[in-house]
């Protein structure tokens, strides 16, 4: 199996911050709940350790495959396209066995942008989940425009503003998901 790309505070930052939580309140830290994030971190080692889990998943291919590791990397807009498009979609890898079994490939909004963020090797799922829904029905006035920093304004004109909601899946992504040798698949009575 190929190196995973990893997210170095992947299950860290909710153990952290709950840590955190309980100091502020002066609350006791259970141990059920530290052994809780611990159990959880070495599950998903187990998991993803395991030659099965890599077989026809999207995931194990998009943290695995230089080019498209660069692309998330590279550009938050791609990675966020990248995690609108797997959110409320199913994916089938572009093969005979794959379509004639049916076997499909999805994952939840958290999962996605836990998939990004362990692509980027920054952040967690936070970071992406739910990055598409936005204020869409109107965008900030001239005088917010102005009271913003020029990096904020810069990063809204040239980034945020072309962010995606969830599902929908951008001619970018979708070529770059056949590339990889994966298609989206749509429901029958999604078909008009």
């Amino acid at each position: 199996m190929k190196k995973l790309s990893t997210s170095p505070i992947k299950f860290t930052n909710h153990q952290d911050k709950y840590v955190l939580r309980c100091e502020k309140n002066n609350d006791p830290v259970r141990d059920d709940i530290l052994e809780m994030y611990s159990n959880m971190s070495k599950e998903t080692t187990q998991r993803e350790a395991n030659s099965n889990w890599a077989k026809n998943n999207l995931e194990y291919d998009l943290r695995t495959t230089d080019w498209i590791l660069q692309k998330v990397r590279n550009s938050q807009l791609y990675a966020q396209n990248l995690y609108a498009a797997l959110c409320n979609n199913s994916f089938q890898r572009n093969a005979v066995w794959p379509i004639l079994k049916d076997e499909q490939w999805s994952c939840s909004w958290r999962y996605a942008g836990g998939i990004i963020a362990d692509m980027r090797e920054e952040g967690d799922y936070m970071d992406w989940y739910c990055s598409g829904i936005r204020d869409t029905l109107t965008d900030p006035t001239e005088t917010e425009l102005n009271s913003w920093t020029d990096q904020r304004r810069n990063d809204y004109n040239t980034i945020y503003k072309f962010f995606v909601n969830e599902s929908v899946v951008t001619d970018e992504i979708r070529n770059d998901l056949l590339e990889l040798g994966w298609i989206i698949v749509t429901d029958q009575e999604d078909i008009i």
